[in-house]
């Protein structure tokens, strides 16, 4: 090639041309460092019938591209996935590719670091902390600070030990290969059911070819031991497999489980990981080194240079959408890259959602169902506590049958679980004396109350502020109230009723990175815990089996507001979190606390009629023709300054095209009507299934003209509507 068409990290950009100067070899994929002004970027040589530019330059004022990286091409597939995903979510299509090439480092050559290790050699002043550390550490390697966490002492007793001779530094490449998992390590025994699925799934990967599949099984019947088979299969077959997780604290309890399957841990990629781990792990997934990946939904964009298996676990789960950058939503894209790779996908939940059901009817996905609890559990009791009619007393949020359970419970050294899926102390404060009630500084929401960690937090800018001494308004000293229970606040009472018990809570705030994570899996299965309080960090991918209690404080919290999804994804969280109990030999028991113990999503969870609720779900969205049956798109118009986005979102919503088939609402405020500081008005259209809403949309938005300071956002298949 003598000419080449490279898209660069640039999402302002679209494509640029430029010469291959003599001696360079480029071609489709090739990554390349190539000048932009004064500056350099990297960026990826592309198709240029498939990635049109807007304007042709002749070759004699082309420049030439300053490098091509020793790297693997990014592949045909992971380019057709780049160019879908741009397309579909209305993107640019170097913010996709910024995913794809997710660490800077990893684009250069072999790097090396200092790590540190014993010599065996004992110094003469060996105080307690020296001899702790060198215990400690023992033959393990690492960096000062990794050495001193183990050992628990600070930094500067290791930098001692150095200087005494007793710790030497080493040069290591921080590239060092990745020890390869076994697939014969430890093969399980599995029921009748799981082994008819895993062999469906291991065939699958045997045969190649796209093959998506919903495993559909109950809580605790053992979904990650089946697809683990075809993890497995993958190895047997010299390719990689890739497992998505929702949440980051899932990692660490999928992690032990691995490795006790496999022998070694599989490359964990999230935004844990430091810059030194990503480039590692980029570096030999690209490769094909790292056989076995799991992480967050990023991972779905690296680049595999043999992929053979992927696993959507928790596939129901909406983390999967991202809300920021590119809207995009890994469950989906995970099923195109599996039809780009033309490999097996693997959804795999216990409260599928009502998209991938649906593909499951239409005979796209080949469903796979476990009915049954592995090893002989049985499925939880499931009752409702009426709350009208077992109240709590007042200022307190449990109702007393709930809390003679959970008190025969710790008696009896089992653990119990209370589900709020509501961080901090409380939702809101006011001053008892005027009413005046603490609200975000830059959005429309009230500040939430934390006591642990004493401030004042908005959940949705991340704005804190320490509680104030006084009322801001009318100046009266102490007068601040908390209004509504968090999960600090549920902890409180549970202390108060049960002062012996040892009670943890876990949130987001508090579980933060897989080693917090760990910790906490850690303390259960030692017993160190009796009950848990926290959010929807608990409802999944846990397994304690001495856990045989369940406490719902307040089902009714998720069919609030007007999301198409909240009977949906209230049904999924409870069911989810009922799931945590009664998973060992000992039966399991949940609570579930409500105003409304008729409720439709009520009614199905006490019942175990799940097929109903779906059917009903389903024939309601199908009358709206809402998702899966009609599709919605977002558009989202923010300013710093209030009328100049309200002038915009009208001039958008006046220039909507007349298209058959697609209605437009709008603009309104947006219910969160300001955002870090940014006035929001949204629009909502409403398309049938069949209508190319993104060449509408495309062409109608790239019509219209607005301010700079305004920011359009559009979101498809849109989860969040605030």
């Amino acid at each position: 090639m003598s000419r080449a068409r490279v898209l660069l990290l640039n999402a302002a950009l679209g494509p640029l041309d430029y010469r291959v100067p003599h001696g360079m070899a480029v071609e489709p994929g090739s990554i390349v460092l190539a000048p932009l002004g004064p500056r350099q970027l990297a960026g990826v040589v592309w198709e240029a019938e498939r990635m049109p530019s807007d304007a042709e330059v002749g070759d004699n004022r082309l420049r030439n591209l300053a490098a091509a990286y020793d790297l693997p091409p990014v592949a045909a597939p992971l380019r057709r996935l780049i160019e879908w995903t741009a397309d579909y979510y209305l993107s640019p299509p170097a913010a996709v590719l910024r995913m794809a090439l997710a660490s800077a480092s990893a684009l250069d050559g072999g790097r090396t670091a200092i790590e540190y290790r014993a010599t065996g050699h004992v110094p003469e002043r060996l105080t307690a902390q020296r001899g702790q550390a060198l215990e400690r550490i023992g033959e393990r390697q690492g960096l000062v600070r990794e050495l001193a966490q183990i050992a628990d002492v600070s930094d500067g007793v290791i930098r001692g030990l150095v200087k005494a001779g007793a710790i030497e530094a080493v040069e290591v490449s921080i590239d060092d290969p990745f020890p390869a998992p076994n697939p014969d390590h430890a093969p399980p025994a599995l029921s009748a059911s799981q082994a008819d699925a895993a062999g469906t799934i291991v065939a699958a990967v045997r045969d190649g070819g796209f093959a998506p599949m919903l495993l559909d099984g109950v809580t605790g019947s053992g979904k990650t031991e089946v697809y683990f088979e075809g993890i497995a299969a993958a190895l047997r077959e010299g390719r990689q497999a890739l497992v998505l997780l929702p949440e980051i604290a899932l990692t660490e309890p999928f992690l032990k489980r691995f490795e006790a399957r496999f022998g070694h841990l599989p490359v964990a990629w999230h935004s844990d990981l430091r810059s030194t781990q990503r480039r590692r792990a980029w570096r030999a997934i690209a490769s094909g080194e790292a056989k076995v990946v799991v992480g967050a939904r990023s991972a779905l964009f690296l680049p595999y240079a043999h992929l053979g298996l992927i696993v959507v676990d928790e596939a129901h789960e909406t983390s999967f959408k991202q809300e920021d950058g590119v809207p995009y939503h890994a469950r989906d894209v995970a099923v195109m890259r599996g039809q780009f790779e033309e490999v097996p996908v693997v959804l795999a939940s216990a409260t599928p959602a009502i998209e991938t059901r649906q593909m499951v009817e239409i005979g796209k996905y080949r469903e796979l169902k476990l009915e049954q609890r592995h090893g002989g559990a049985t499925m939880p009791a499931i009752e409702t506590v009426d709350l009208t009619r077992d109240p709590p007393p007042r200022g307190r949020w449990l109702a007393p049958s709930v809390v003679s359970a959970m008190r025969e419970t710790v008696e009896r050294g089992e653990q119990a679980l209370l589900f709020l899926n509501r961080r901090g102390y409380a939702p809101l404060t006011l001053c008892r004396t005027c009413g005046h009630r603490f609200r975000c500084p830059n959005c429309t929401a009230w500040m939430v109350e934390h006591r642990l960690t004493a401030r004042l937090a908005c959940h949705h800018c991340g704005h804190v502020m320490p509680p104030p001494a006084e009322c801001p308004e009318c100046h009266e000293p102490d007068a601040l109230v908390a209004c509504g229970p968090g999960v600090e606040r549920i902890a409180d009472e549970v202390a108060a009723l049960l002062p012996d018990a040892r009670v943890a809570i876990v949130t987001s705030d508090t579980i933060w990175s897989p080693a917090k994570a760990a910790e906490f899996v850690g303390r259960m299965e030692a017993g160190e815990i009796d009950v848990v309080v926290g959010t929807q960090l608990v409802t999944k991918g846990y397994h304690f089996p001495n856990l045989t209690l369940v406490g719902v404080v307040d089902a009714d919290l998720g069919l609030q507001g007007g999301d198409l999804r909240a009977a949906e994804r209230s049904f999924q969280q409870i069911a989810q979190v009922a799931g945590r109990a009664g998973r060992g030999s000992k039966p399991g028991r949940v609570l579930v606390q409500t105003r409304e113990p008729m409720a439709p999503v009520i009614q199905a969870l006490v019942s175990g009629d799940a097929e109903n609720f779906y059917h009903a779900e389903t024939e309601s969205r199908r009358e709206a023709l809402a998702p899966p049956f009609g599709r919605y798109a977002a558009i989202v118009v923010s300013s710093e300054d209030q009328a100049e986005a309200t002038t915009a979102a009208k001039a958008i919503g006046l220039a909507a095209p007349q298209v058959e088939g697609m209605t437009v609402f709008g603009p309104a405020p947006a219910p969160l009507a300001m955002l870090r500081g940014r006035h929001r008005q949204r629009l909502l259209v409403h398309a049938r299934r069949a209508l190319d809403v993104q060449a509408v949309m495309r062409g109608w938005l790239g019509e219209v003209e607005w301010p700079r300071g305004v920011r359009v956002a559009v979101d498809v298949d849109p989860y969040s509507f605030l």
